[in-house]
């Protein structure tokens, strides 16, 4: 359970509470030819939505009259998601090679309730049925061979049971026939695959706003790469893939308000599926004093699908019961960017490492302010120094503590047509954790975790934040509701034996 969280700016952040519960069973039977495993699941949340609504006079949140934002009740408006899943996994050995399949099936309802004369009675209803198999053989390896190859995909259900609607009732089946193949040389490792997909939806129609349709995709995808050690300590990854994504429900028929993120979001049925050329660079070295690694990538995706705001002729906002309208379109797009870590560890118990990112995400042939693809992620650097204090404790193991510096630099690169998205200034948060095992009689009684997060108390919005573009402070100009300030948490994990 979390109540509302706070930072400096504004204050309570009313609708950011949230219950959250989860339950998982493990039955198994392992033979001499191989296992049946059943896991069953059920998770349960009940998140609150922050709307972001201000007081016009002193451009303060607006809090319900007699809402704590500091107690755990439910807000309104919120939603209520209840989620079952039960995977049943098998393993069989057929010689020395090896069959699995792998069935599941998950149920996904989730309500949201936004009415105060009425809490009981929820307004968006969704019930989603998933099924999903997976069927394929491993090969034992022949003269450094090992082949693999098999069928996988999944059914779908949707049904609307509420009164409320942001995306038709639908059928979805898709299968996928793949097959893949590796061999060691040596230092050099090969490997590939190739693949086949088909997908079959069936949008519903509504008599309010969804109409009837149905429309099949279909790809080829593959990769090649390799693997090869150059020095003892020092590798080299290669990697060409082919890739494909069918659009999904959201992008193809959308039209209702997305109260999560305040938009009237629209579909688009003419929309293609994606397909890209992707290439990988890997290095990485290690010796006892110095690890390093480097991965990057450049690929490039044709009918690349996006959401972007729309503006009538006078470039003012369109609005859809009262909320910006924001249209699923597409276009090509070339995606660059990678990692680089080094961890300098001069004693076992010490580590210092450092971490940077970064994406350039760029629409192909279009003018300026349509140029980058929105919720591109901002170059991240983050560094931190962790040290064990102590290392096969007989009471207290693996007992540690870490300083970390979380570095997000300005994303000046913004999709900024129709104002769908802004820049976002840069902000360091400084963070600090500790954890140990607790032992008795030589076993672990429990891990105890302590974090502080944001210890500064900075008051920040991350550029993939939707709540960074709710309401203006009419009385300070800014935009949107910040991120989480000042956070501190306790973790508690117990080992249960049977």
């Amino acid at each position: 359970m979390a109540h509302a969280y706070k930072n400096k700016y504004d204050g309570y952040v009313f609708g950011s509470s949230l219950r959250e519960q989860a339950l998982s069973q493990l039955l198994g039977w392992n033979y001499r030819q191989g296992h049946s495993h059943l896991t069953l699941d059920y998770y349960h949340l009940t998140p609150g939505i922050v709307e972001g609504e201000r007081d016009e006079k002193t451009g303060e949140l607006e809090i319900p009259d007699g809402y704590d934002t500091k107690t755990y009740g439910k807000p309104m408006p919120y939603q209520q998601i209840h989620h079952y899943k039960a995977v049943l996994d098998n393993s069989w050995f057929l010689g020395d090679g090896n069959l699995k399949l792998l069935l599941g099936y998950q149920q996904n309802r989730r309500q949201e309730f936004e009415e105060e004369e009425n809490p009981k009675e929820c307004g968006l209803d969704f019930m989603l049925h998933t099924v999903n198999y997976d069927l394929h053989y491993l090969s034992p390896e022949m003269n450094g061979w090992k082949f693999s190859t098999g069928v996988n995909g999944m059914w779908q259900q949707s049904i609307n049971k509420g009164a409320e609607f942001l995306i038709p009732a639908y059928h979805l089946f898709d299968y996928g026939v793949f097959a893949t193949v590796s061999k060691k040389i040596g230092k050099l490792n090969l490997s590939g695959g190739i693949r086949y997909d088909h997908r079959h939806l069936h949008s519903e129609a509504d008599s309010f706003r969804f109409q009837a349709f149905k429309r099949s995709f279909e790809g080829v995808t593959g990769s090649i790469g390799l693997a090869y050690e150059i020095l003892p300590d020092f590798n080299i990854k290669l990697n060409l893939a082919r890739g494909f994504r069918a659009p999904n429900i959201s992008e193809l028929s959308s039209n209702g308000v997305h109260e999560g993120t305040q938009r009237y979001e629209l579909g688009n049925s003419g929309l293609k599926p994606e397909n890209s050329w992707q290439f990988d660079l890997g290095l990485d070295y290690s010796s006892p004093i110095i690890s390093a690694e480097l991965s990057l990538f450049a690929n490039r995706i044709n009918h690349y699908i996006y959401s972007e705001k729309l503006a009538d002729e006078n470039n003012q906002p369109i609005l859809i019961d009262d909320t910006p309208a924001y249209q699923f379109t597409s276009g090509d797009a070339r995606i660059l960017g990678g990692e680089a870590s080094i961890d300098i560890h001069p004693v076992e118990r010490l580590h210092f490492r450092n971490t940077f990112s970064y994406v350039n995400s760029v629409q192909l042939h279009q003018p300026s302010e349509s140029k980058y693809l929105p919720f591109t992620p901002a170059p991240r650097w983050i560094s931190d120094v962790r040290y064990e204090f102590v290392c096969n404790g007989r009471t207290f193991d693996h007992l540690f503590v870490k300083l970390q510096m979380d570095c997000n630099l300005r994303q000046s690169h913004y999709f900024a047509a129709n104002d769908t998205e802004t820049a976002t200034p840069s902000y360091t948060l400084l963070n600090m954790y500790a954890g140990t095992d607790v032992k008795l009689y030589g076993k672990r009684l429990l891990s105890l975790y302590l974090s502080g997060e944001n210890i500064t108390n900075r008051a920040y919005q991350n550029h993939l934040s939707r709540l960074k573009y709710l309401a203006e402070n009419t009385v300070t100009g800014r935009r949107g509701v910040y991120n989480m300030g000042r956070n501190f948490c306790i973790k508690v994990v117990v080992p249960i034996e049977l």
